[in-house]
């Protein structure tokens, strides 16, 4: 969703913010520590792309010897420097304990084929050493001009290895969730032109994926044109594997559903069990399954809007109950792509979009009491 009028004029003053330098001094010497291990920097490349949707973490385990590592966060954008939603190309990567980026100096990992532009929030990171990334092109930023879009598979380098398209299941593959088994995966999508969400169960090889079955999951999501967001429909995804259940954000119904066996079901639920419709809901966009076992939405504000309550994160517990918010940006529109990582990948385990500034903020969030 742009919301860039302002956006060139406020991300130079936003984009290059770091306040982590004295936290580990003060863990060195078990002191209490106040700030977080934060840093903010630009998503915006040489190029001038904007509007970052996706973000994903490069995940422990990741193979060595590329041009990405794990801890790395990747940021794919939708908007090219004239800022036409659906025609960007690019996919940036900040390293957290490199360089921080000031606007236009984002490092790109990846430059997409023309037909393949305006990457969508579907990004992801495989442990066998792919990268995928969904598209949702459009001419001239209208939902008149859309096109099916794709799912492309780039190698550690930033090399385009294939391209996966299917009318079908891959109908403007708009977010994705990974059950990363190395050798084997499944890759959930939500398709926005088609209110759909699929699974593709792939193998992994050197030379690239190969899928093996595909299928549906789930239809039945309300899904619209909307002239600020090109498209409205299901987008984010997050899978519980110790429940093996998938959690959809579907934006135009403002609501989050569950779908149960999530890798194996064989036949397609009518949108899956609603497991959290709630005020806090603003068009919900990004979700993902936090280390304290809570879930966060990211609030687009197409849906439900209010400007006293703008771009915020929500949390809520996999039973649907509300936890807290907070907002991202002042303005309407900011809160999109998130990630979160468990396990080693310290010193940060959460990352989140501000769309409005053309910023990635990632953070070390505790996971305890």
């Amino acid at each position: 969703m742009s919301r860039h009028s302002i956006s060139r004029r406020t991300a130079a003053v936003s984009a290059f913010i770091s306040v982590a330098a004295a936290a580990v001094g003060a863990v060195a010497t078990a002191q209490p520590v106040f700030l977080p291990q934060l840093i903010n920097s630009s998503t915006v490349p040489a190029n001038g792309d904007e509007n970052p949707y996706g973000v994903a973490f490069v995940p422990a385990g990741f193979p060595s010897g590329g041009s990405i590592e794990p801890g790395d966060v990747l940021v794919a954008n939708f908007n090219n420097s004239n800022n036409i939603q659906g025609t960007g190309t690019t996919i940036v990567r900040l390293r957290p304990q490199g360089a921080l980026a000031p606007p236009g100096t984002a490092d790109t990992f990846f430059t997409s084929r023309p037909e393949l532009d305006g990457l969508s929030t579907a990004l992801g990171v495989l442990r066998g050493g792919f990268v995928v990334v969904g598209n949702v092109p459009t001419t001239d930023g209208t939902f008149n001009t859309i096109r099916q879009g794709a799912l492309q598979v780039i190698d550690r380098n930033g090399n385009w290895v294939q391209t996966l398209t299917d009318k079908s299941f891959l109908d403007g593959p708009w977010d994705l969730a990974l059950a990363d088994g190395g050798n084997e995966a499944h890759i959930f999508v939500s398709s926005v032109l088609n209110g759909t969400v699929s699974r593709l169960d792939v193998t992994v090889s050197q030379e690239g994926l190969t899928v093996q079955h595909k299928g549906f999951l789930a239809t039945g999501y309300t899904h619209v044109p909307n002239a600020a967001a090109v498209v409205l429909g299901p987008t984010g995804l997050a899978l519980d594997p110790s429940t093996d259940t998938l959690y959809v954000a579907s934006t135009a119904d403002n609501a989050i559903y569950a779908i149960p066996n999530a890798s194996f079901a064989d036949a397609p639920v009518d949108r899956g069990e609603l497991v959290f419709s709630d005020p806090h809901l603003r068009g919900p966009l990004a979700l993902r399954l936090a280390p304290n076992g809570h879930l966060l939405t990211a609030n687009g504000d197409a849906v439900n809007i209010d400007p006293l309550h703008p771009s915020e994160i929500v949390e809520f517990t996999e039973s649907g109950q509300f936890v807290r918010e907070f907002n991202v940006d002042s303005s309407e529109g900011g809160a999109f792509g998130m990630d979160t990582v468990s396990g080693s990948q310290a010193p940060f385990n959460f990352a989140l979009i501000d769309d409005v500034t053309n910023n990635l903020t990632v953070v070390q969030v505790p996971s305890g009491p």
